[in-house]
């Protein structure tokens, strides 16, 4: 069994300003995508300009967290939120869902897109190989946090989180930053590192993120006020990833589809 890291949950302590790591891997993210976007943004299939990233990282900001808290009510506290609405904007007390983000930034890449005069697709094929950065970062913030911990195992790597009980669990965080973060970042960067058909690495993104987030899920524990959902290990993690695998594969088959009756036409 590995002790589990003491780590300070506020990385920067200013008199009564307070900075968590966990919202520093939010910023670590957003950051990521704008220097890395602004690269993508250079190449002449981009549907946006360089000086449009910002704006677009904006948009996306938004709708992540936005959508994450109002999914997190809506997916995993919903009941809380019939007795008391005002938990909606309790931020400080921590919820955020990441499917509840994901259709956060598909509704801000629509409005953008209109703005930019180019379709929502072109612009999440530019997000999606560099979002995995942020999803790797937030998973280390809730290692660090000691949140969203793992099933009981005695695996040899597992560890005693301190609000977790004396139970030896797996850390299922470091599972989910790997996967998520690591190797869904190199899958789509070297995917999408010629062109593509629109709609394809958006198309992997869901696919790729859906398997690994329903895989992990067999590793960590569900939520304590939904406990599994179905047959003793059907968690709502793996009902809402199930959607993503469906539409990530049709979309990465219509798109290259398309694309080959295009060629063929011509």
């Amino acid at each position: 069994m590995l002790s589990y890291p003491q780590i300070d949950p506020i990385a920067i302590s200013l008199g009564p300003l307070k900075i968590h790591w966990y919202g520093l891997m939010y910023l670590i993210g957003f950051a990521a995508v704008w220097y890395l976007g602004q690269k993508r943004a250079q190449q002449p299939w981009s549907p946006v300009r360089p000086e449009a990233i910002e704006d677009m990282v904006t948009y996306g900001a938004i709708g992540v967290i936005l959508g994450g808290r109002i999914g997190y009510i809506l997916f995993y506290n919903f009941s809380e939120f019939l007795n008391n609405p005002l938990v909606l904007f309790k931020i400080w007390q921590g919820g955020m869902s990441f499917h509840g983000g994901m259709l956060g930034v598909f509704i801000a890449m629509w409005l953008f897109a209109r703005k930019q005069h180019c379709s929502m697709l072109q612009l999440t094929d530019i997000i999606a190989p560099l979002a995995p950065i942020g999803l790797g970062a937030g998973r280390i913030g809730n290692f660090i946090n000691g949140e969203l911990w793992g099933r009981p195992t005695d695996v040899p790597w597992a560890m005693i989180f301190p609000a977790g009980g004396p139970l030896a669990r797996h850390p299922s965080q470091l599972y989910e930053a790997f996967l998520e973060g690591v190797v869904l970042f190199v899958i789509l960067w070297l995917y999408s590192s010629k062109p593509r058909p629109v709609g394809a690495a958006t198309g992997m993104a869901l696919f790729f993120y859906g398997c690994f987030r329903f895989f992990v899920e067999f590793f960590r524990m569900p939520d304590v006020q939904l406990g599994y959902l179905a047959l003793n290990w059907v968690t709502m993690g793996q009902i809402l990833s199930t959607p993503m695998i469906i539409a990530g594969a049709l979309l990465l088959y219509f798109s290259c589809k398309t694309e080959n009756s295009e060629q063929v036409n011509q």
